[in-house]
């Protein structure tokens, strides 16, 4: 067992730990070398070092890049908790604290006799409170929020680490923030990001500053002024051996340093966000910093991104301005962390965002270093810069990327047109579509379906929004290259239509021979209201894989609107509800709605309610349909069936396959079908097959009307369904 005993002068070697976000650190360690630490080792998120109590002092005050200094009281085995508590009985707690302080302790790891680490937490309070009272002192209170003493263990590898924290608050903690934006970046990982850029007091910029946490912290370098200067409390205020004498000269030092450091820091730097009120947030967040005469802010949106530095020689070639000295280019450095979305919908104005980030950069800031940082490599392809250097850091748990770039002085924004063989396509079927659309009435169809083999998706356009879903690609191609792919795109498509591109959602899903996979994306609410020939129906762009409104069976809804006058409608494995509203609008006498989902049922219902289709004469049942199908014995006069291709819900009784199962469904249907009725069954089961001679033994007849349902912006794929008209045999004799 090794302890570390304290009452003794400051000029003994102490052992201290500091613990950093991953990736920073051997940057904590180069940091904590010039700050007078010695023995300096690296761990996994964090530096172990040596040196007086004035280096662990300055460590506080000093360090950009630590988020804890703590001080090392014993290191020793552990296999049970008895060795837990008599390792931690065994420290002189009473040289550390008195017993009118309060304390708090933070365990963390596990072990097969510490498997909780509240209990490891206690077991360490209850051995320095036992200490306490053993020797006659009065034992010290637990305060877990705002503790005077801290103390951190840690159990790993089958040693335990106990240390006393020095710092405090956690020391990315500046203390100048008066508010933040969504996403706030980390002091201490700004600085990381600083650091990796090689930014060494050139003009700087951030175009998507936030709270303005990068320009803040590159002030503070820049006027060589401590991190914690303006700290008010410390983790060893309350520690017995803290020498105040030695921080008071410390901290003075310091604020001496700051002032000169102030007096002459002349650095140029510069943020904008799209967002004025965040932008108020860094303004006030740089004033309460004490820089806010360094940095001038102002709001732009990335996409009208400017160099804020001028340019005197534009007469100059390229050739001629690498002659001419950096100070008279006027040429500076961009650190930007753009935000990169945790959701695959925010993609598509993410995708936009970075393209106009690169074009800009491109355009406008020809000779500047270039450092971002993100969590999305995809996103970071759409800059299409190439990337001098790459370093890996993390924001949290989220891995991160930092890439660097150096723009060159005969850059220029790319005129090349992103996935061109693409957008010509797709500009083709807009200007086609998009007329035909206005003509029929209608404000939702698919403006692309793989049109190109390369470009693997469906584009439905929703109004002013589009619905841009992935098909899943052959096994053979790279995923990295699919991928890319689908980003391209989808920029593409933002600049072809002109949508906006918060308007864009991207979904990705392989392709379906059925609509059986109605799978919940989200738990959140995005219902709008869209038009098809005279018909209001909801539709969800955001929740569901599927929309609610199933476009291929457009002409077939029409359809059974023109049918319906007077008719007594049934529509099975409803769906939303979309066929019945069109029949209640074609006049049906009596409706019947029948679907398994309760959740689409309610759909159909507010589809329903939406046109004034209300009344006793509409009937909506939730229910398995083929065992309410072989149970239900009223007529119908119009009977709409649109089954999955296959189920196997836990709801039903037993599997159906429609191919295997569409005779004996006939069968059941044609006991609901009156006499002179027909019945519109469809399907989504590639290269389907009827059982035309079981259909005939059964009494019934088939007509085949695929081609009349299939709307003009899916002529492209005769596979998108199948659709028969079916009729009782007899019928036609008798007519």
């Amino acid at each position: 067992m090794r302890h570390y005993f304290y009452g003794c002068p400051v000029s003994v070697m102490k052992e201290f730990f500091a613990t950093c976000p991953k990736g920073l650190e051997n940057l904590l360690a180069d940091e904590l070398t010039k700050l007078g630490a010695e023995q300096v080792r690296e761990t996994v998120a964090g530096v172990h070092f040596k040196g007086e109590l004035a280096v662990g002092y300055k460590a506080c005050l000093w360090s950009r890049l630590a988020s804890r200094i703590v001080l090392v009281l014993s290191e020793f085995q552990m296999n049970d908790d008895l060795d837990l508590y008599l390792g931690a009985h065994t420290i002189p707690w009473e040289e550390h604290f008195s017993g009118t302080s309060t304390i708090a302790v933070d365990f963390t790891g596990t072990n097969p006799a510490i498997r909780n680490t509240q209990y490891g937490a206690l077991k360490i309070k209850d051995a320095i409170v036992d200490r306490f009272t053993k020797r006659g002192h009065v034992r010290p209170d637990v305060d877990k929020k705002s503790p005077d003493i801290r103390i951190m263990a840690h159990l790993g590898k089958g040693k335990a680490n106990i240390t006393l924290d020095l710092s405090g608050p956690a020391l990315h903690q500046r203390f100048y923030r008066q508010g933040t934006g969504e996403a706030p970046l980390k002091e201490n990982l700004a600085v990381a990001m600083i650091a990796r850029s090689g930014w060494a007091g050139e003009p700087m910029m951030d175009p998507m500053c936030g709270s303005g946490t990068l320009l803040i912290e590159a002030a503070f370098i820049a006027a060589d002024m401590a991190p914690a200067l303006r700290r008010e409390r410390f983790g060893f205020d309350r520690w017995l051996q803290h020498d105040s004498e030695l921080w008071q000269s410390l901290l003075m030092e310091a604020q001496v340093r700051a002032k000169r450091g102030m007096q002459r820091c002349d650095v140029k730097l510069f943020g904008c966000d799209a967002d004025s009120r965040v932008l108020l947030k860094a303004r006030d967040n740089a004033k309460a910093a004490g820089v806010a005469h360094l940095i001038t802010f102002k709001q732009a949106d990335v996409t009208a991104l400017a160099n804020p530095l001028p340019m005197p020689m534009p007469a100059l070639d390229a050739e001629a301005q690498q002659d001419v000295p950096q100070s008279a280019r006027q040429i500076g450095m961009l650190i930007s962390n753009p935000p990169y979305g945790e959701r695959l919908g925010e993609f598509p104005a993410l995708l936009e965002v970075h393209q106009a980030l690169g074009d800009a950069l491109r355009r406008s800031f020809q000779g500047w270093k270039v450092s971002i940082l993100s969590a999305s490599p995809e996103l970071l392809s759409c800059l299409r810069l190439r990337a001098d250097k790459q370093y890996r850091l993390f924001n949290g748990a989220l891995e991160c990327q930092l890439r660097n770039y150096q723009i060159a002085l005969d850059s220029v924004a790319s005129q090349k047109e992103v996935a061109q063989d693409f957008a010509n396509r797709l500009r083709k079927n807009l200007k086609t579509l998009e007329k035909w659309a206005n003509k029929e009435g209608i404000d939702c169809y698919r403006l692309y379906d793989a049109d190109l083999p390369e470009y693997n998706a469906a584009i439905d356009r929703y109004q002013d929004y589009l619905v841009v879903q992935e098909y899943a690609a052959p096994k053979d191609i790279p995923a990295q290259k699919t991928r890319q792919r689908l980003l391209d795109m989808v920029q593409a498509a933002i600049k072809v239509t002109g949508m906006d591109g918060e308007k864009v959602i991207l979904k990705v899903r392989e392709r379906q021979e059925g609509k059986q996979q109605y799978q919940k994306l989200s738990e959140e609410q995005h219902r709008m209201e869209v038009q098809e020939y005279g018909a209001r129906l909801w539709v969800n762009l955001y929740d569901y894989l599927d929309t609610g409104l199933f476009l291929d069976h457009r002409q077939t809804r029409r359809m059974l609107g023109q049918m319906a006058k007077g008719k007594r409608f049934l529509n099975l494995f409803a769906y939303t509800g979309s066929a019945t509203v069109h029949a209640g609008l074609g006049g049906a006498s009596e409706t019947t709605t029948v679907d398994m989902s309760h959740t689409y049922l309610n759909w159909a219902q507010d589809n329903m309610r939406l046109n004034s289709l209300v009344g006793r004469q509409h009937q909506f049942v939730q229910a398995d349909c083929l065992k309410w199908l072989s149970e239900a014995d009223e007529q119908y006069d119009l009977i709409f069936i649109d089954p999955p291709t296959f189920s196997n819900s836990k709801r039903m009784d037993e599997s159906f396959d429609v191919q295997r199962d569409h005779l004996l469904l006939m069968q059941h249907l044609k006991r609901l079908l009156a006499a002179d009725g027909t019945l519109v069954f469809s399907n989504n089961k590639r290269h389907f097959k009827m059982d035309l001679a079981g259909l005939e033994a059964t009494g019934l007849k088939a007509q085949n009307i695929t081609q009349k349902t299939r709307p003009k912006d899916f002529e492209r794929n005769p596979h998108i369904h199948n659709c028969w008209i079916i009729t009782h045999a007899a019928s036609e004799a008798n007519a």
